[in-house]
């Protein structure tokens, strides 16, 4: 068959073993395997070994895209702008990447005309849902082939030895470095350890593992001050008030987040999470730059954002968080909570002054040009406090007793539901 008559498929690929197999795969099932690559951070990535590896391996090409630029500026920062945490803890560095990546596989896919996408996400994971629910928002018309669902592929493929010996058969060459203990996915938000050995919960991870922060114990033993200034919800500038240091280009601001916040031990988190699919898992998570941001934003906003603002985004944020987790970044409902949010960020505009040390984020102090704080009215001084607002203390008992009548009717009526 000619490659003109081949369906075309655009594979998400990393050059490791699953997706190299997987390409070579596709290719005897009669597709045209046309590879994408997405630069989104990944620590010593060859990028250049990994479109030959592709090419020799049967892809009639490898598309490789720098997406640093934009998943820190349409991404990073709109996680960051609700303050977004999934299950109280998770950052959603994995979560947020995908939507990402899979909208440039799209875009790929019809500059190709392409009808099908590809990956090589297990299928007990979240990523599958991420990737394809991404895909059918984007295009409908796209079609999506998950080889570890489907029959013949996971018959032919049981485990780590029949992939081996798949590459063996076809001249494929494999890493000779001895795979991990555990399996690791990288990019600019975050870096996360799962599977093998961090399977049993119980099981207390390596300090070597870590790839982007150190121990608590080997951190400075004098912390870094910095300041991060945003503007309407958005990190523009941060300063090592240490050394002198000024990021301002919002990819180069936080890598260097990153960079300070991993060398004092910030953002590393264990837990068990609940997957999309119905199955919990266990992930070690190191997310120094997305912490210390987040942890500035929060203040700012508590300083320049109206009280009932704060208390509807914070509804809004989980269900951000869950929304993003599950793979509906480009579904309506998100793009609602996510125009909702910008409005909110209207007047969060101003400066966090920050600690770091060994693992801490201590907030010093804020400023804000909206600042809905007044010293003044919040004094305790009787004599100094007051300014233009005439407030008697006893009005809080008044306050209090209408309040008091709400509960109590309320109280009442669901009394008389239960019976």
């Amino acid at each position: 068959m000619s490659t003109a008559s081949k369906p075309k498929v655009i594979l998400a690929y990393s050059g490791g073993l699953d997706t190299s197999v997987i390409l070579k795969w596709l290719s005897e099932k009669g597709f045209e395997v046309i590879c994408f690559c997405a630069d989104v951070g990944q620590q010593h990535e060859d990028f250049e070994a990994i479109k030959v590896k592709a090419t020799n391996t049967g892809a009639t090409k490898c598309v490789v895209t720098d997406l640093r630029k934009e998943f820190v500026e349409n991404y990073i920062f709109e996680a960051l702008k609700c303050n977004a945490i999934y299950e109280g803890r998770y950052l959603l560095g994995t979560s947020v990447a995908r939507p990402c990546i899979a909208k440039e596989m799209v875009r790929i896919a019809k500059e190709e005309g392409a009808l099908y996408v590809a990956h090589g996400a297990t299928g007990k994971g979240n990523d599958q849902v991420r990737f394809e629910m991404c895909a059918q928002a984007l295009d409908a018309k796209i079609k999506t082939i998950a080889p570890w669902r489907d029959a013949e592929f996971i018959e032919s493929f049981k485990g780590r030895s029949d992939l081996l010996a798949y590459c063996t058969k076809h001249g494929i060459p494999v890493d000779a470095k001895p795979k991990s203990n555990y399996s690791i996915d990288e990019n600019l938000f975050h870096t996360s350890y799962e599977s093998g050995v961090l399977e049993d919960a119980a099981c207390t991870y390596e300090e070597s593992m870590f790839k982007m922060t150190v121990s608590p114990k080997a951190a400075p033993e004098e912390s870094t001050d910095i300041e991060i200034e945003f503007v309407k919800g958005v990190p523009v500038k941060l300063t090592n008030k240490t050394d002198g240091t000024v990021k301002t280009d919002p990819l180069e601001l936080f890598m260097y987040a990153n960079e300070i916040g991993g060398a004092n031990a910030i953002g590393r988190i264990d837990i068990v999470e609940n997957r999309f699919v119905g199955i919990k898992s266990r992930g070690v998570y190191e997310t120094p730059g997305g912490t210390l941001l987040r942890a500035a934003h929060m203040d700012l906003e508590g300083i320049c954002m109206d009280r009932e603002v704060k208390r509807i985004t914070e509804g809004l944020a989980s269900e951000f968080a869950r929304l993003c987790y599950n793979g509906f970044w480009f579904a309506p409902e998100m793009d609602l909570i996510r125009n909702s949010i910008t409005y909110s960020q209207k007047d969060v505009t101003g400066v966090v002054s920050l600690e770091l040390y060994k693992g801490n984020v201590i907030v010093r102090g804020r400023t804000s040009p909206n600042a809905l704080y007044n010293p003044d009215l919040a004094s305790m001084d009787i004599e100094g406090g007051g300014g233009d607002f005439d407030y008697n203390p006893a009005d809080a008992a008044g306050f209090i007793r209408i309040n008091a009548v709400r509960l109590k009717t309320y109280a009442a009526l669901r009394a008389n539901t239960e019976k």
